[in-house]
């Protein structure tokens, strides 16, 4: 299981890494007559031996958004061109859509390999400062006791019985909405991280807490060793597996995150291609039983949080919430 999950997440690690080379097309470039396109066909044998080539595709009713192959002329795939992994331009009969087109005519493989790099990295980033304030805090509250203890405690106990998804969905609406890609990403990053770091604190003071009556702390101070020499090298050291635990659990419920609030228009701009504005664009339930391809972003997340939940499951662990 463990194994299975660590294969799921880093097929998608690698695919965001690697979208400029594995995406067939820009990811912002419309085509004018592939709106709502489906999937292009990859063909690899046919009356003679070719390389893996699709017919040219031909627009047959732009109200019906119909479209028929002319067998007539096959196209070959173009391989490691224009540093692409494989292509097929437009004027030589193209475009290539792996996963069909958007409202836009946009390539939703493309656009897919790309959010997944705004997606991860807002829910990398946004997980990583969670769990450093988290265990900032909860290291102080365990170690410090007393008064100190009491008021962190209490303040991580306010923003823990807050709920979340609405809290994040008041603080963005609070804020401009027009704003600029980096502007939006570093907003969600703060907002992620002002949410999900009272859960590792919780967790991090109580270790903390208990580990500071061990006799190994009493020698540290008896050898002049400070507060902060002891929760750096010797405490926060000991919450390492907990810290790891909360990173599996926070990761996926910030990738949803985003996607709820991109759905909603609280998020990145429609041009910006990330999980959350691709299904935005597929919220037009009328069209989604002709064009299921618009879903691939809820396959994607699908994906990511099965991974993690295989991960933490394989390792005896709760499955992930869905919640942040």
């Amino acid at each position: 299981m463990t194994r299975a999950g660590r294969w799921l997440l880093g097929v998608v690690v690698v695919m965001a890494v690697a979208a400029p080379w594995l995406a067939p097309n820009p990811p912002d470039r419309s085509f004018a007559d592939a709106l709502y396109a489906p999937p292009t066909p990859v063909h690899v044998i046919d009356a003679g031996l070719r390389r893996p080539f699709i017919y040219e595709r031909r627009l047959m009713s732009r109200l019906e958004r119909r479209f028929e192959e002319n067998v007539s002329r096959p196209i070959q795939l173009q391989w490691f061109t224009a540093g692409r992994l494989v292509t097929v331009p437009e004027a030589a009969g193209g475009p290539l859509l792996l996963l069909g087109a958007d409202a836009f005519g946009r390539d939703i493989f493309s656009r897919l390999v790309y959010g997944a790099r705004t997606s991860l990295a807002l829910a990398v980033l946004a997980t990583l400062a969670a769990l450093v304030v988290g265990a900032l805090i909860g290291g102080i509250a365990g170690y410090a006791g007393g008064r100190v203890d009491d008021l962190l405690s209490r303040l991580t106990e306010f923003v823990l019985v807050l709920p979340a998804m609405y809290v994040a969905l008041a603080l963005r609406a609070a804020m401009p909405l027009v704003l600029s890609p980096a502007a939006v990403f570093g907003l969600l990053l703060v907002i992620f991280a002002l949410l999900g770091w009272p859960i590792v604190a919780r967790g991090v003071r109580a270790i903390v807490a208990s580990e500071r009556e061990r006799e190994y702390v009493a020698a540290g101070h008896a050898l002049g060793a400070g507060p902060w020499r002891m929760l750096a090298r010797h405490l926060l050291p000991s919450t390492v597996g907990y810290l790891a635990v909360q990173a599996t659990l926070l990761l996926p419920a910030f990738v949803l995150a985003e996607a709820t609030l991109s759905f909603v228009g609280l998020g990145f701009p429609d041009p910006v291609p990330t999980w959350g504005t691709m299904l935005q664009d597929a919220a037009n339930v009328s069209l989604l039983g002709r064009a299921p391809w618009m879903l691939a972003p809820a396959a994607a997340i699908f994906v990511v949080v099965l991974g993690v939940n295989l991960v933490v499951q394989g390792r005896g662990r709760a499955p992930v919430q869905l919640e942040p």
